[in-house]
Protein backbone atom coordinates (compact mmCIF):
# COMPACT_ATOMS: atom_id res chain seq x y z
CA UNK A 1 0.00 0.00 0.00
CA UNK A 2 1.42 3.01 -0.84
CA UNK A 3 1.90 6.15 1.58
CA UNK A 4 1.62 9.60 -0.11
CA UNK A 5 3.07 12.45 1.60
CA UNK A 6 1.47 15.92 0.56
CA UNK A 7 4.00 19.01 1.22
CA UNK A 8 2.14 21.84 2.59
CA UNK A 9 1.00 24.59 0.52
CA UNK A 10 4.09 27.36 -0.22
CA UNK A 11 2.27 29.72 2.01
CA UNK A 12 2.14 27.58 4.66
CA UNK A 13 6.01 26.32 5.02
CA UNK A 14 6.57 30.58 4.57
CA UNK A 15 4.40 31.29 7.57
CA UNK A 16 7.06 31.10 10.37
CA UNK A 17 9.28 33.64 8.64
CA UNK A 18 6.37 36.37 9.27
CA UNK A 19 4.85 34.43 12.42
CA UNK A 20 4.95 37.61 15.34
CA UNK A 21 5.49 40.72 13.39
CA UNK A 22 4.17 43.98 14.49
CA UNK A 23 1.35 44.41 12.49
CA UNK A 24 1.02 48.34 13.30
CA UNK A 25 4.20 48.99 13.04
CA UNK A 26 4.34 47.07 9.59
CA UNK A 27 1.14 49.36 8.94
CA UNK A 28 3.22 52.87 9.53
CA UNK A 29 6.30 51.25 6.82
CA UNK A 30 3.46 50.71 3.83
CA UNK A 31 1.88 54.02 4.76
CA UNK A 32 5.11 55.99 4.11
CA UNK A 33 6.37 53.74 1.44
CA UNK A 34 3.66 55.18 -0.43
CA UNK A 35 3.14 58.14 -0.22
CA UNK A 36 6.94 57.70 -0.86
CA UNK A 37 6.44 56.28 -4.09
CA UNK A 38 3.80 58.85 -5.12
CA UNK A 39 6.01 62.21 -4.09
CA UNK A 40 8.58 60.68 -5.94
CA UNK A 41 6.39 59.59 -9.27
CA UNK A 42 5.72 63.62 -9.35
CA UNK A 43 8.82 65.05 -8.15
CA UNK A 44 11.05 62.84 -10.44
CA UNK A 45 8.51 62.74 -13.50
CA UNK A 46 10.70 64.64 -15.94
CA UNK A 47 13.92 62.50 -14.59
CA UNK A 48 13.85 59.25 -16.67
CA UNK A 49 14.67 55.91 -14.22
CA UNK A 50 14.66 57.88 -11.01
CA UNK A 51 11.37 57.07 -9.92
CA UNK A 52 12.12 52.79 -10.96
CA UNK A 53 15.40 53.21 -8.81
CA UNK A 54 13.28 55.00 -6.04
CA UNK A 55 10.89 51.53 -5.85
CA UNK A 56 13.93 49.40 -6.39
CA UNK A 57 16.01 50.50 -3.70
CA UNK A 58 12.64 50.87 -1.53
CA UNK A 59 12.40 46.30 -2.50
CA UNK A 60 16.12 46.19 -1.88
CA UNK A 61 15.46 47.67 1.77
CA UNK A 62 11.84 45.59 2.36
CA UNK A 63 14.11 42.52 1.65
CA UNK A 64 17.06 43.74 4.44
CA UNK A 65 14.21 44.75 6.33
CA UNK A 66 13.00 41.07 6.11
CA UNK A 67 16.23 39.01 6.66
CA UNK A 68 17.11 41.63 9.40
CA UNK A 69 13.95 40.35 11.05
CA UNK A 70 15.07 36.82 10.87
CA UNK A 71 17.31 37.16 13.11
CA UNK A 72 17.29 37.02 16.95
CA UNK A 73 18.02 39.87 19.35
CA UNK A 74 20.12 37.50 21.16
CA UNK A 75 22.15 37.28 17.58
CA UNK A 76 22.48 41.43 17.48
CA UNK A 77 23.93 41.15 20.50
CA UNK A 78 27.08 39.11 20.16
CA UNK A 79 27.18 41.14 16.47
CA UNK A 80 27.28 44.56 18.16
CA UNK A 81 31.43 44.47 19.13
CA UNK A 82 32.72 43.34 15.77
CA UNK A 83 30.53 45.72 13.97
CA UNK A 84 31.44 48.82 16.10
CA UNK A 85 35.00 47.52 15.68
CA UNK A 86 34.83 46.90 11.99
CA UNK A 87 33.02 50.61 11.55
CA UNK A 88 35.89 52.60 13.49
CA UNK A 89 38.43 50.50 11.22
CA UNK A 90 36.72 51.15 8.04
CA UNK A 91 36.60 54.95 9.35
CA UNK A 92 40.50 54.89 10.14
CA UNK A 93 40.48 53.32 6.65
CA UNK A 94 38.34 56.34 4.94
CA UNK A 95 41.14 58.38 6.95
CA UNK A 96 43.93 57.32 5.34
CA UNK A 97 43.08 56.07 1.97
CA UNK A 98 39.29 57.09 1.32
CA UNK A 99 37.97 58.45 -1.66
CA UNK A 100 37.99 62.37 -2.06
CA UNK A 101 34.46 63.97 -4.02
CA UNK A 102 33.35 67.25 -3.70
CA UNK A 103 35.40 68.37 -0.94
CA UNK A 104 34.57 65.52 1.13
CA UNK A 105 36.68 62.31 2.01
CA UNK A 106 33.72 59.56 2.77
CA UNK A 107 34.03 56.85 0.81
CA UNK A 108 36.11 53.43 0.77
CA UNK A 109 37.30 51.64 -1.91
CA UNK A 110 37.03 47.57 -1.72
CA UNK A 111 37.54 46.84 -5.07
CA UNK A 112 34.66 45.11 -5.83
CA UNK A 113 32.44 47.75 -4.31
CA UNK A 114 32.33 51.77 -2.50
CA UNK A 115 31.28 51.78 0.34
CA UNK A 116 30.74 54.41 2.54
CA UNK A 117 31.27 53.09 6.27
CA UNK A 118 29.42 55.79 8.59
CA UNK A 119 26.39 54.35 7.28
CA UNK A 120 27.45 51.06 9.11
CA UNK A 121 27.65 52.69 12.50
CA UNK A 122 24.27 54.17 12.28
CA UNK A 123 23.66 50.82 13.17
CA UNK A 124 26.84 50.10 14.89
CA UNK A 125 26.38 52.67 17.43
CA UNK A 126 23.27 51.87 19.15
CA UNK A 127 24.13 48.16 19.17
CA UNK A 128 27.46 48.80 20.80
CA UNK A 129 25.82 51.09 23.68
CA UNK A 130 23.22 48.93 24.33
CA UNK A 131 25.71 46.05 24.20
CA UNK A 132 27.57 47.94 26.82
CA UNK A 133 25.05 48.49 29.09
CA UNK A 134 23.39 45.52 29.10
CA UNK A 135 27.19 43.77 29.98
CA UNK A 136 26.91 46.21 33.08
CA UNK A 137 23.69 45.98 34.14
CA UNK A 138 23.34 46.17 38.06
CA UNK A 139 26.55 47.26 38.53
CA UNK A 140 26.19 50.74 36.50
CA UNK A 141 28.57 53.53 37.91
CA UNK A 142 29.58 57.02 37.00
CA UNK A 143 33.18 55.36 35.00
CA UNK A 144 30.81 53.40 32.65
CA UNK A 145 28.71 56.36 31.62
CA UNK A 146 32.29 57.97 31.09
CA UNK A 147 33.41 54.53 28.67
CA UNK A 148 29.99 55.13 26.74
CA UNK A 149 30.69 58.85 26.08
CA UNK A 150 34.35 57.58 24.88
CA UNK A 151 32.49 54.93 22.63
CA UNK A 152 30.19 57.47 21.20
CA UNK A 153 33.16 60.44 20.61
CA UNK A 154 35.58 58.36 18.73
CA UNK A 155 33.16 57.31 15.51
CA UNK A 156 31.71 60.84 15.58
CA UNK A 157 34.85 62.62 15.34
CA UNK A 158 36.49 60.42 12.56
CA UNK A 159 33.15 61.64 10.80
CA UNK A 160 33.09 64.85 11.51
CA UNK A 161 36.53 65.23 10.42
CA UNK A 162 35.64 63.77 6.77
CA UNK A 163 33.42 66.44 6.83
CA UNK A 164 30.31 64.99 7.33
CA UNK A 165 28.02 67.24 9.83
CA UNK A 166 24.80 65.43 9.43
CA UNK A 167 26.04 62.08 9.59
CA UNK A 168 28.16 62.72 12.63
CA UNK A 169 25.42 64.27 14.64
CA UNK A 170 22.66 61.72 14.08
CA UNK A 171 25.19 58.63 14.68
CA UNK A 172 25.96 61.14 17.76
CA UNK A 173 21.70 61.33 19.00
CA UNK A 174 21.56 57.92 18.19
CA UNK A 175 24.52 56.71 21.00
CA UNK A 176 22.93 59.69 23.35
CA UNK A 177 19.93 57.87 23.13
CA UNK A 178 21.02 54.55 24.63
CA UNK A 179 22.89 56.70 27.41
CA UNK A 180 19.74 58.73 28.00
CA UNK A 181 17.86 55.59 28.15
CA UNK A 182 20.15 53.70 30.30
CA UNK A 183 19.97 55.95 33.40
CA UNK A 184 22.04 58.98 32.77
CA UNK A 185 21.27 61.58 35.82
CA UNK A 186 19.39 64.92 34.10
CA UNK A 187 22.02 66.80 36.62
CA UNK A 188 24.28 65.83 33.91
CA UNK A 189 22.09 66.49 31.00
CA UNK A 190 20.34 70.09 32.00
CA UNK A 191 23.73 71.57 31.92
CA UNK A 192 24.79 71.02 28.28
CA UNK A 193 21.54 72.12 27.10
CA UNK A 194 21.13 75.55 28.98
CA UNK A 195 24.50 75.99 27.45
CA UNK A 196 23.67 74.95 23.72
CA UNK A 197 20.15 77.56 23.95
CA UNK A 198 22.54 80.40 25.29
CA UNK A 199 24.96 79.40 22.26
CA UNK A 200 22.05 79.42 19.65
CA UNK A 201 20.90 83.26 20.95
CA UNK A 202 23.88 84.68 21.13
CA UNK A 203 24.48 83.35 17.60
CA UNK A 204 21.02 85.39 16.55
CA UNK A 205 22.41 88.54 18.48
CA UNK A 206 25.77 88.59 16.93
CA UNK A 207 24.52 87.17 13.37
CA UNK A 208 25.73 90.36 11.65
CA UNK A 209 28.95 90.78 12.70
CA UNK A 210 29.54 87.21 12.92
CA UNK A 211 28.40 86.59 9.69
CA UNK A 212 30.63 89.23 8.18
CA UNK A 213 33.06 88.04 5.40
CA UNK A 214 36.66 86.95 6.61
CA UNK A 215 35.16 86.04 10.20
CA UNK A 216 36.76 82.58 11.03
CA UNK A 217 34.53 79.89 12.61
CA UNK A 218 37.62 77.50 14.55
CA UNK A 219 34.82 74.86 15.13
CA UNK A 220 33.40 74.81 11.71
CA UNK A 221 34.37 74.52 7.79
CA UNK A 222 33.62 77.58 5.47
CA UNK A 223 30.70 75.82 3.90
CA UNK A 224 29.25 74.70 8.06
CA UNK A 225 29.50 78.87 8.33
CA UNK A 226 27.76 79.56 5.40
CA UNK A 227 24.56 77.33 5.80
CA UNK A 228 24.35 78.33 9.52
CA UNK A 229 24.22 82.15 8.52
CA UNK A 230 21.91 81.06 5.70
CA UNK A 231 19.09 79.73 8.47
CA UNK A 232 19.73 83.04 10.19
CA UNK A 233 19.36 85.17 7.05
CA UNK A 234 18.63 83.50 3.64
CA UNK A 235 17.50 87.21 2.14
CA UNK A 236 21.33 87.75 2.44
CA UNK A 237 22.31 86.07 -0.65
CA UNK A 238 19.37 85.24 -2.40
CA UNK A 239 20.44 84.01 -5.24
CA UNK A 240 23.25 82.04 -3.98
CA UNK A 241 23.67 80.42 -0.74
CA UNK A 242 20.28 81.50 -0.03
CA UNK A 243 18.17 80.18 -3.11
CA UNK A 244 17.50 76.81 -2.19
CA UNK A 245 15.72 77.61 1.26
CA UNK A 246 13.82 80.93 0.09
CA UNK A 247 12.33 78.62 -3.09
CA UNK A 248 11.84 75.65 -0.51
CA UNK A 249 9.60 78.19 1.69
CA UNK A 250 7.95 79.55 -0.97
CA UNK A 251 6.85 75.93 -2.28
CA UNK A 252 5.79 74.88 1.17
CA UNK A 253 3.54 78.21 0.95
CA UNK A 254 1.88 77.95 -1.85
CA UNK A 255 0.26 74.47 -1.04
CA UNK A 256 -2.42 75.85 0.95
CA UNK A 257 -4.49 73.42 2.74
CA UNK A 258 -5.19 71.25 0.41
CA UNK A 259 -2.21 71.36 -2.07
CA UNK A 260 -2.02 71.78 -6.03
CA UNK A 261 -2.19 68.66 -6.65
CA UNK A 262 -0.11 65.70 -8.35
CA UNK A 263 2.27 67.22 -10.99
CA UNK A 264 0.86 70.48 -10.66
CA UNK A 265 3.24 72.16 -8.36
CA UNK A 266 4.55 75.24 -9.74
CA UNK A 267 8.07 75.47 -7.55
CA UNK A 268 8.63 71.66 -7.84
CA UNK A 269 8.23 71.39 -11.68
CA UNK A 270 9.36 74.39 -12.96
CA UNK A 271 12.81 73.71 -11.67
CA UNK A 272 13.08 75.72 -8.50
CA UNK A 273 12.93 73.21 -5.93
CA UNK A 274 16.52 72.04 -7.44
CA UNK A 275 16.89 69.12 -5.06
CA UNK A 276 13.20 67.83 -5.29
CA UNK A 277 14.17 64.12 -4.75
CA UNK A 278 16.53 64.43 -2.49
CA UNK A 279 16.90 66.35 0.49
CA UNK A 280 13.93 68.79 -0.47
CA UNK A 281 11.77 66.28 -1.10
CA UNK A 282 9.37 67.46 1.64
CA UNK A 283 8.76 70.66 -0.15
CA UNK A 284 7.70 68.68 -3.27
CA UNK A 285 5.63 67.23 -1.09
CA UNK A 286 4.05 69.92 0.71
CA UNK A 287 3.44 72.14 -1.99
CA UNK A 288 1.53 69.02 -3.82
CA UNK A 289 -0.62 67.75 -0.53
CA UNK A 290 -0.93 70.74 1.36
CA UNK A 291 -1.32 71.00 4.67
CA UNK A 292 -4.09 68.29 5.00
CA UNK A 293 -0.82 66.14 3.28
CA UNK A 294 1.51 67.58 5.62
CA UNK A 295 -0.55 66.01 8.61
CA UNK A 296 -0.95 62.65 6.94
CA UNK A 297 2.64 62.78 6.71
CA UNK A 298 3.83 63.74 10.03
CA UNK A 299 0.69 61.38 11.60
CA UNK A 300 2.64 58.72 9.65
CA UNK A 301 5.81 59.78 11.24
CA UNK A 302 4.55 59.63 14.90
CA UNK A 303 2.47 56.66 14.53
CA UNK A 304 5.78 54.96 13.79
CA UNK A 305 7.70 56.58 16.78
CA UNK A 306 5.02 55.88 19.25
CA UNK A 307 4.40 52.26 17.84
CA UNK A 308 8.40 51.89 18.27
CA UNK A 309 8.67 52.96 21.59
CA UNK A 310 6.02 50.66 22.55
CA UNK A 311 8.14 47.66 21.12
CA UNK A 312 10.86 49.31 23.73
CA UNK A 313 9.09 49.46 26.58
CA UNK A 314 7.88 46.03 25.78
CA UNK A 315 10.85 44.37 24.84
CA UNK A 316 12.30 41.00 27.01
CA UNK A 317 15.77 42.75 28.17
CA UNK A 318 17.60 45.93 28.99
CA UNK A 319 19.60 45.13 25.34
CA UNK A 320 16.51 45.25 23.58
CA UNK A 321 14.89 47.90 25.60
CA UNK A 322 17.49 50.51 24.69
CA UNK A 323 18.68 49.25 21.20
CA UNK A 324 14.64 50.01 20.56
CA UNK A 325 14.23 53.17 21.82
CA UNK A 326 17.37 54.20 19.55
CA UNK A 327 16.41 52.95 16.72
CA UNK A 328 13.59 54.58 16.77
CA UNK A 329 14.52 57.77 18.17
CA UNK A 330 16.81 58.06 15.30
CA UNK A 331 13.64 58.11 12.51
CA UNK A 332 12.34 60.82 14.73
CA UNK A 333 15.55 63.04 14.23
CA UNK A 334 15.85 62.44 10.15
CA UNK A 335 12.58 63.21 10.20
CA UNK A 336 12.98 66.47 12.17
CA UNK A 337 15.83 67.82 10.97
CA UNK A 338 14.89 67.06 7.04
CA UNK A 339 11.89 68.99 7.62
CA UNK A 340 13.34 71.40 9.66
CA UNK A 341 16.19 72.33 7.30
CA UNK A 342 13.61 72.54 4.55
CA UNK A 343 11.57 74.63 6.56
CA UNK A 344 13.97 77.31 7.53
CA UNK A 345 13.87 76.56 11.13
CA UNK A 346 17.09 74.46 10.81
CA UNK A 347 20.85 74.46 9.34
CA UNK A 348 21.20 72.74 6.03
CA UNK A 349 22.86 69.15 7.21
CA UNK A 350 22.38 66.90 4.25
CA UNK A 351 19.96 64.28 6.08
CA UNK A 352 17.33 62.71 4.21
CA UNK A 353 13.58 62.18 4.46
CA UNK A 354 12.88 58.13 5.55
CA UNK A 355 11.21 56.74 2.68
CA UNK A 356 10.70 59.72 0.22
CA UNK A 357 14.38 61.18 -0.24
CA UNK A 358 16.06 59.19 -2.93
CA UNK A 359 18.86 57.64 -2.32
CA UNK A 360 19.69 53.58 -2.13
CA UNK A 361 22.42 53.69 1.26
CA UNK A 362 20.29 55.36 3.74
CA UNK A 363 17.49 53.37 2.61
CA UNK A 364 19.03 50.05 3.40
CA UNK A 365 20.09 51.25 6.97
CA UNK A 366 16.60 52.46 7.37
CA UNK A 367 15.13 49.47 6.59
CA UNK A 368 17.77 46.81 8.43
CA UNK A 369 16.49 49.12 11.88
CA UNK A 370 13.33 48.70 11.04
CA UNK A 371 14.08 45.10 10.74
CA UNK A 372 15.69 44.82 14.18
CA UNK A 373 12.57 46.66 15.42
CA UNK A 374 10.75 43.83 13.92
CA UNK A 375 12.80 41.20 15.43
CA UNK A 376 12.31 42.88 18.89
CA UNK A 377 8.66 42.82 18.96
CA UNK A 378 8.62 39.18 17.63
CA UNK A 379 11.20 38.03 20.23
CA UNK A 380 8.47 39.24 22.54
CA UNK A 381 5.14 37.41 21.09
CA UNK A 382 7.33 34.01 20.33
CA UNK A 383 7.90 33.87 24.29
CA UNK A 384 4.54 34.76 25.08
CA UNK A 385 2.67 31.95 22.56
Amino acid sequence: MAVVIQNPPLWRRALPLVQGFDGPLLLAIALLTALGLLTMYSAAFEMPGRFETHARNLLIAAGVLFVAAQISPQRWLTLAAPMYLLGVALLLAVDLVGIERNGSQRWLDLGLLVIQPSEIMKLAMPLMLAWWFQKREGQLQGLDFLVAAVIVAVPTALILSQPDLGTSLLIASSGLFVIYFAGLSWKLIVPPVLLGLAGMVALVWMEPHWCQTGVDWVLLHDYQKVRVCTLLNPTADPLGSGFHIIQSMIAIGSGGLWGQGLLQGTQTQLDFVLERTTDFIFAAYAEEFGFLGVLLLLGAYFYLVWRGLKIAIEAPSLFTRLLAGALTLVHFVYAFVNIGMVSGILPVVGLPLPFLSFGGTAMVTLGASLGILLAIARSKRLQQS
